[in-house]
């Protein structure tokens, strides 16, 4: 803890065009389109909170493979090890289809994404792109939705790896052992974290790829297995589901798909972020729907179209016999642990991103002067998702995910429609009948959004009266901030 107290302030001056071309690496031209808005009130044209003073920088060390994993680790998660047991009561073998269709619907997201964040590679994502679009109101909104749905998402992962974990050692989930050992579970990964953004990318990756090689196994075993030709079927002889089974089906589907948005958070230590982000997004969700759509048919193969509650267990069990349901436990343990350590690279940025922008308290905005990574701003949000998980109350912060997804990505295809009118040109990928792609991925958001019932929508209003106590309170220290510069 001693090298703590090495950090040095980010300063007040981290949104400064200026410092912005200075600090920026040789071949990555800066971006003409950045459009960084004034504060709420100003007078200049320029961040109220511009100085002189040099700044702690980000090191871009994040590559396009290494933000690849990023975005499989986001994406898949816990979901895979329930989802395809919904899917098959829903459609039965018509199932891997929607897999199909859900990465066909992300994808109108991720394209949209993709132009709007290689206008910004600084840190925050949807609220530095929904912030620079419709300013500070609409970027706090879309900040907290995300910050609030991600610390339910990781303190509900954390039970669920200490669940499997005391299925193999029961004392270590029981009693007072339980908290101790999530704080353990969560500590491990914030300290490699904050360590460099190297060594959590890293991480990160080797996640990514362990996460990977069990259900490649299990697919491998499942498409070589002896009931396949039987299994599959011409396609005039596939189930005709309901339409609002398929319509049921696809909005899980969605749901699974989720998490990329993750990714764009970090983008300040993405090297090239312009090239990088547009590969990873796509290469990531290349790799999470085959993933998803085989292992929706091994699921099809093996346990037929019958629906089961624990479908990759049960698939387990027919290729591997007894020791496929350990297999799958260990695996769903892999899976779970591999999105906190992506959660931890990449959410944590949000908080440092919010203080730098005047929108949170200033510590966060604080970078160690050795590993220049925000170490406030990642323990902050580590014991913050543990106290949620030790306490058992992350299940309303859970609940809200699914209404915050909806927003977020209409927000980034919202500010897809506002920059490419207000800035219409400028370094930055523009992305074929992007309008178009924008148009329909806030009609798919409105239609996901309409499906809340009234429990999700008073969470909603809650989160809403939230960020705009935040943004009362930005808007008035902008204010003090303004009064307390001597007038030349």
């Amino acid at each position: 803890m001693g090298s703590l107290g090495r950090s040095a302030g980010v300063g007040e001056d981290r949104r400064d065009v200026v410092h912005y071309l200075r600090t920026t690496p040789r071949g990555h031209p800066p971006t003409a389109g950045l459009g960084f808005r004034p504060a709420i009130g100003s007078k200049n044209t320029t961040n109220y909170r511009r100085q002189t003073k040099p700044r702690m920088a980000f090191i871009r060390a994040i590559g396009r493979w290494a933000l690849t994993g990023l975005v499989i680790n986001c994406i898949i998660g816990g979901s895979i090890f329930g989802l395809p047991g919904e899917l098959n009561r829903l459609l039965g073998s018509s199932s891997p289809l929607a897999m199909v269709a859900g990465a066909l619907a992300i994808g109108v997201f991720i394209a949209c994404a993709a132009e709007v964040g290689s206008r910004f590679p600084v840190a925050g994502g949807t609220y530095v792109y929904v912030r620079q679009a419709f300013g500070r109101f609409a970027g706090l909104q879309a900040a907290w939705f995300y910050l609030l749905a991600t610390l339910g998402g990781v303190a509900a992962v954390a039970n669920v790896f200490v669940s499997y974990l005391g299925g193999l050692v029961p004392s270590l989930a029981t009693g007072w052992a339980r908290p101790l050992t999530t704080a353990v579970l969560i500590a491990v990964p914030t300290t490699i974290n904050c360590l460099g953004v190297r060594s959590g990318a890293a991480l990160s990756s080797v996640f990514a790829v362990a996460k990977l090689l069990p259900l490649a196994l299990l697919i491998v075993l499942g498409l070589s297995h002896p009931s396949v030709h039987t299994a599959l079927m011409p396609a005039a002889d596939l189930p005709t589901p309901s339409l609002a089974a398929w319509f049921t089906a696809l909005l899980a589907v969605l749901f699974a798909y989720g998490g990329w948005e993750d990714a764009l958070v970090p983008c300040e230590e993405v090297k090239e972020p312009r090239r990088t982000l547009p590969f990873a997004l796509t290469a990531g969700l290349i790799v999470s729907a085959l993933t998803y759509t085989l292992v929706q048919s091994v699921m099809v193969i093996t346990v037929g179209s019958t629906a089961t509650d624990h479908p990759l267990a049960d698939i387990g069990s027919v290729l591997m016999g007894r020791a496929g349901g350990v297999f799958v436990s260990a695996a769903a343990m892999v899976s779970t642990y591999g999105y906190i350590t992506a959660s931890l690279l990449a959410a944590t940025r949000l908080p440092y991103s919010l203080a730098a922008e005047g929108d949170g308290p200033a510590f966060l905005a604080t970078l160690h002067s050795r590993f220049h990574t925000p170490v406030y701003a990642i323990v902050t949000f580590a014991v913050i998702a543990w106290a949620l998980a030790a306490s058992g109350t992350f299940l309303w912060a859970l609940a809200l995910s699914a209404g915050s997804m909806a927003l977020i990505y209409a927000g980034i295809c919202a500010s897809l429609l506002q920059l490419r009118r207000a800035k219409p040109s400028g370094d930055f990928l523009r992305v074929p009948f992007g309008p178009v792609l924008a148009v329909a991925g806030i009609i798919l958001c409105a239609t996901l959004l309409a499906q809340l019932d009234a429990t999700h929508a008073l969470l909603m209003l809650m989160t809403a009266a939230l960020a705009t106590g935040n943004w009362l309170w930005a808007v008035r220290q902008a204010h003090n901030s303004r009064q307390s510069v001597p007038q030349s």
